[in-house]
């Protein structure tokens, strides 16, 4: 039986929208969504919502991680981290648990993070082993500093 799941999970294909397609509506997915193109509207998913270096979105999005590479024009929702890569350009607000913006990339608009996502992240972060514990242990001595 566990062969059986396991081959249905393989299955599952990601959303696409190709370069050179436009696409308008509400996109709600339980998989990853990957966009190179052009899409104006909601986009809501389970897991992750890549706007890739050639895609634009005139969109909100809320998802658990996403990724810009490209031009996103609307807020953006994740419970999980928001990366803004070096060519990712996003024109509204961010609410995120983790954000990280490569040098180059642009955050035009506010952004808000939650405290406790923010926490539980850093810890499983830091429960992993890959290092990355200094960076939460930075973030803890700010905010005792701050507060």
């Amino acid at each position: 039986m566990l062969t059986r799941k396991s081959a249905r999970s393989s299955d599952v294909t990601d959303t696409l929208i190709g370069a050179g397609s436009e696409f308008s509506g509400t996109l709600r997915s339980e998989t990853d969504i990957r966009i190179e193109g052009s899409y104006q509207g909601d986009i809501e998913s389970k897991g992750m919502v890549v706007i890739g270096e050639r895609g634009l979105a005139k969109s909100n999005v809320n998802a658990r991680e996403v990724t810009i590479a490209g031009k996103v024009y609307g807020d953006v929702h994740t419970s999980g981290k928001l990366t803004i890569t070096a060519t990712g350009q996003l024109h509204g607000h961010a609410h995120t648990a983790m954000l990280l913006v490569q040098e180059g990339g642009m955050l035009n608009g506010s952004c808000a993070m939650e405290r406790g996502e923010a926490k539980t992240a850093s810890a499983a972060v830091a429960g992993s082993g890959s290092g990355a514990g200094g960076h939460a242990g930075q973030t803890d001595k700010k905010a005792k500093q701050a507060g």
